[in-house]
């Protein structure tokens, strides 16, 4: 169902819609990847279908499933969302063609928890859980655990990167399968791909550690490898950590570099981050503090970006569009608290945004 919108006086703002490919979101407001930590040998349930179609149905212009794990042993906890095996298909291809039938766009983030996998659901205290109390082998760039006292992780042959390469390319044929139009590689938060681009967990001498472009070699592999099978007319993201927040790390100069050579080989919008690869690091905690990271990679290597973190206002949302700091903007506990935010956001500013036929009477303007 589509909704209406209307003309601002500004070309470039928040609900108009924004094209990538042959994809085109009605607004630039997007749902962000949020792990619910709520399935089973990484099935979703009906908790997903509710969770994600409510904010189809709220006014989302891209609704994008949470981290979704290559292999079963790159979920970051028990309860995490899977794609490793075929039999997870059914049960996602009801979700994409609700929040297709409410018109927004299905999206899905996959990825690898790398030395952040095997952990207790955050509920229950988050903490890693060695293989001898029921948890996994984890797996590393480098032999250099997350947090003092986790176990130290296996540091990944060269078979075995190219298996989880192989892994990454069969989860994006799985998620063609199941209805998804974007299709999104987490590189960011201190995951697998992340460990391998940040010199803070990347300690390896061979062609994938040291230089700069030994240390990217994974992503561009894994890029390549994902755009072999997921179709060039579907838009293709990359979610990286801007910065690392820690001298001696990842950068934004890093960034720049890195989205411009994966602009090349067909990402189509960085999702803007940033942290996660060493605990304990000091991020200034204040609203829209990472979207001076969009701005800049937007600018300097002419590839769209996505900017996220601590984005709750509808003007301030408004004026990251307006002001071109960025090509959408992407929500995660603004839409926890309000499934319906875009909905709310039309109101304020002024935009004449239709719910769903069901909803109309809660929206119409009191006489």
């Amino acid at each position: 169902m589509q909704r209406k919108i209307c003309n601002m006086t500004n070309s470039l703002h928040l609900f108009s819609p924004f094209t990538l490919r042959d994809i085109t979101f009605r607004n630039r407001i997007a749902v962000s990847p949020m792990c619910q930590y709520s399935c089973e040998d990484g099935f979703a349930s009906d908790w997903h279908l509710v969770h994600l179609g409510s904010r189809a149905v709220g006014g989302a212009g891209l609704v994008m499933v949470e981290a979704t794990a290559v292999t079963e042993d790159g979920r970051i906890t028990y309860g995490d969302h899977g794609l490793w095996k075929d039999e997870h298909i059914a049960g996602l291809k009801r979700i994409t063609a609700f929040i297709k039938s409410q018109g927004a766009v299905p999206g899905i983030q996959i990825g690898h928890a790398g030395r952040k996998a095997s952990c207790q659901l955050p509920w229950e205290g988050g903490m890693c859980i060695p293989v001898d109390k029921g948890g996994w082998q984890i797996v590393a760039p480098s032999a250099v655990a997350f947090n003092e006292g986790d176990p130290v992780p296996h540091a990944l042959s060269k078979t075995e990167i190219s298996d989880i390469t192989q892994a990454f390319i069969n989860t994006a044929r799985r998620a063609l399968k199941a209805g998804f139009e974007v299709l999104e590689l987490h590189s960011a938060h201190g995951y697998l791909l992340h460990e391998f681009l940040s010199p803070l967990a990347n300690h390896r001498r061979d062609e994938y550690g040291g230089s700069f472009e030994n240390r990217i070699r994974l992503v561009r592999e894994v890029t390549d490898a994902v755009r072999t099978v997921w179709p060039m007319h579907l838009p293709l993201f990359m979610r990286i950590s801007a910065s690392d927040w820690k001298e001696g790390g990842w950068t934004e100069d890093d960034s720049v570099k890195l989205a411009s050579i994966v602009r090349d080989r067909g990402v189509d919008l960085i999702d803007c981050s940033s942290g996660g690869i060493i605990p304990h690091v000091k991020i200034p905690n204040i609203p829209g503090y990472q979207v001076p990271f969009a701005e800049r990679i937007k600018r300097d290597s002419g590839i769209p970006t996505g900017a996220v973190g601590l984005i709750t206002d509808a003007k301030q949302a408004d004026d990251i569009i307006r002001s071109h700091k960025a090509d959408m903007v992407l929500l995660a506990r603004e839409f926890l608290r309000d499934p319906y935010w875009p909905l709310h956001a039309a109101r304020e500013l002024g935009v004449d945004m239709k719910p769903p036929v069901q909803y109309e009477r809660a929206f119409a303007k009191q006489k």
